[in-house]
């Protein structure tokens, strides 16, 4: 089964009265999308591991910067 980048969900059709199952996997992701998730300060670091290693399969090289730290913080 695929990588999940979120829990699945039931979705609600009003018209049709019927309900759908979505899922989110972590390869339907755009490199921006995965890229906004690994820099977020709330990201878990599990789901952000799994967005680590699908940029990797996909190609793109990671280059780390850390953040520069403010003397008056």
């Amino acid at each position: 089964m695929p990588v999940k980048f979120a829990p699945s969900f039931k979705e609600y059709k009003k018209g049709t009265k019927k309900t759908a199952i979505k899922h989110e996997y972590i390869k339907q992701k755009s490199k921006d999308e995965l890229f906004e998730y690994i820099n977020k300060d709330g990201a878990k670091p599990k789901v952000r591991r799994k967005a680590i290693i699908e940029l990797e399969r996909r190609g793109i090289r990671i280059v780390w910067n850390t953040k520069p730290k403010d003397i008056l913080d």
